[in-house]
């Protein structure tokens, strides 16, 4: 059965390449609400950590102030695919994507999140 997400704040922790090695943990904020994920980051002028968007498949930068990194996550939080997207854009939705990770763009790089990492998320 799947999981009913709410609004709210968790953390985000992103494994490194070898087990033994604890991850980086990033702070997230969850938007699981049709208002909270229409919203998403527009206003912001950046984000502490990173948004994750559910369920969704797709995302936009219109009207947005900064560039973003976007991580397309499976149904069991791999990483199906991750883009820098400038605002104004509209990215193309993936099929197999459940979530959507948002950060400034760079974040994930720094983080480890590449196709085929998995990430855990905390509530």
């Amino acid at each position: 059965m799947a999981k009913k997400w709410r609004d709210g704040k968790g953390g985000l922790t992103v494994r490194g390449e070898r087990e033994q090695d604890g991850g980086t943990s990033v702070p997230l904020e969850i938007a699981a609400s049709y208002r909270a994920r229409t919203r998403g980051l527009l206003g912001r002028d950046g984000i502490e950590g990173a948004l994750m968007l559910t369920p969704c498949s797709g995302v936009h930068t219109f009207r947005m102030r900064f560039a973003i990194d976007v991580a397309y996550l499976d149904k069991n939080f791999s990483v199906v695919a991750v883009r820098t997207m400038r605002p104004g854009r509209l990215g193309l939705p993936r099929l197999r994507a459940r979530h959507v990770i948002e950060s400034e763009a760079g974040a994930m790089e720094r983080w480890g999140v590449v196709p085929g990492a998995r990430l855990t998320v905390r509530v």
